[in-house]
C-alpha cells in the first residue's frame, strides 16, 4: 500500500487551518475519532485541537466532535460552524438533523455507509459542492471484518487520510497504536488501512467518471 508522508499533511492545510466536524450517535466514538485524529497532526508534525460539543451525550442521541489542524499554533476554542470536512458516522442522522450546515463548496464529505448518495436522497449534494470530494465507505462492515466489532471510526480516520491527504496514513496508525495497546490496537490499524485504501479506489473511479 503506497502511503503520502506528513509533509503531504502539511501541503494540504490551507492558510488559517483545517477544520472538521464529526458526527455521530453516543457511543460510536466520535469524541474519541477527533481525538486520535489530533494526535496524528501531531504525529505529522502540525498542531491541532480537538474537543466535543456540549450537550447529551447518552448512548444514541446525536453527538458532534470537532478537530482543528493547523501549521500554526491555534488559539479560538469556538465550535466548528464552517468546516472544512465532515466526517459523519452515522447515516440515520441525515434527515434528523442539518449535517451540511457551514460546508462550503469545496468542502470535503466522508459518510459511513454502503449505499450510494443516490440511493440515501443526497444525489443533489453534487450540485452544491464538488463530486470528488464526496465519498462514501462502509466503515461499519470494515470494522465487523476487521476489528470484530461494529464501531466505525478508525475506519473512517483511514478514510479521511485518504480522501483529504490533511493528514497520512502512517500518522494514523501511530495515533491508533498510542491509544490501543497490543492486538486491539492491531486490529484497529487494518481497519483503517482497508477504509484507506477503500476510499483511495474510489476517490480515483470518481475523478476517472468526473474529470472535470
Amino acid at each position: 500500500m503506497t502511503v503520502e508522508t506528513g509533509a503531504a499533511g502539511r501541503a494540504a492545510v490551507r492558510p488559517g487551518g483545517f477544520e472538521t466536524r464529526i458526527h455521530g450517535r453516543g457511543g460510536q466514538g466520535t469524541v474519541t475519532a477527533s481525538e486520535l485524529l489530533s494526535v496524528a497532526a501531531f504525529e505529522d508534525g502540525l498542531f491541532a485541537q480537538a474537543f466535543p460539543s456540549f450537550g447529551s451525550e447518552r448512548m444514541g442521541a446525536p453527538v458532534e466532535a470537532y478537530c482543528r489542524i493547523s501549521t500554526d499554533p491555534i488559539r479560538t476554542r469556538e465550535p466548528v460552524v464552517e468546516p472544512d470536512a465532515l466526517i459523519v458516522q452515522d447515516p440515520t442522522l441525515i434527515h434528523q438533523i442539518d449535517l451540511f450546515d457551514g460546508l462550503g463548496p469545496d468542502g470535503y464529505l466522508l459518510l459511513n455507509t454502503a449505499a450510494s448518495l443516490d440511493e440515501l436522497g443526497l444525489d443533489g449534494l453534487v450540485d452544491r459542492f464538488r463530486r470528488d470530494r464526496l465519498l462514501t465507505v462502509p466503515a461499519t462492515e470494515l470494522a465487523r471484518e476487521h476489528l470484530g466489532r461494529s464501531t466505525p471510526n478508525s475506519a473512517l480516520l483511514g478514510g479521511f487520510a485518504a480522501l483529504t491527504k490533511v493528514v497520512s496514513m502512517p500518522a494514523i496508525t501511530r495515533a491508533i497504536l498510542r491509544r490501543f495497546p497490543s492486538a486491539m490496537g492491531d486490529r484497529n490499524v487494518r481497519t483503517a488501512e482497508a477504509a484507506y485504501e477503500y476510499v483511495t479506489e474510489e476517490a480515483g473511479e470518481v475523478v476517472h467518471a468526473h474529470p472535470d
